[in-house]
């Protein structure tokens, strides 16, 4: 598959959703109707960095590094503020509620051809830690800063033309 632009991607936020204790799989996602989150400008990051279980022994003179437990990360989305999308206004809400939300990534890499060509995605639970408005100087757009901490796996799927 070739390199692609974030261009034409899409963001959106799902019904609540528990991350439970083991690896979610794309069906845990089957029932979730997705709101779009509109206006975005900056999607951020998203996927697993393991955290570092260190060890120094006397006899080695040497820290040891092992790895420990699996942290999906913060995704950082940055929008042009609406009062009307109704994907801000989710996480506007979300960000008061205690509990998790399904969120899906879409890219816009869908082969040109096939029966029935579809686009990559990235699933995941998190919660809205931040929704915040970003007023700056008088030439610059109002913006919806909103933070979401992964608690799941994220589940990939890739593109393909079926």
């Amino acid at each position: 598959m070739p390199v692609f632009a974030t261009a034409g991607s899409k963001v959106y936020i799902g019904t609540a959703l528990e991350s439970g204790t083991g690896e979610l799989t794309v069906d845990d996602f089957d029932d979730i109707v997705w709101t779009s989150i509109g206006n975005l400008e900056t999607i951020g990051a998203v996927g697993d960095t393991s955290n570092s279980v260190d060890g120094t022994f006397i006899d080695r003179a040497r820290v040891v590094r092992m790895k420990g437990a699996r942290d999906g990360g913060t995704m950082e989305l940055v929008a042009g503020l609406s009062y009307t999308d109704a994907g801000q206004l989710a996480l506007i809400a979300a960000e008061k509620s205690p509990h998790e939300f399904a969120f899906k990534v879409e890219f816009n890499d869908k082969p040109a051809t096939g029966a029935s060509p579809k686009n990559s995605t990235r699933m995941f639970v998190a919660l809205v830690m931040s929704a915040s408005e970003q007023l700056d100087g008088a030439d610059n757009l109002m913006k919806l800063n909103a933070s979401l901490a992964i608690n799941s796996n994220v589940i990939r799927t890739n593109a393909s033309a079926t």
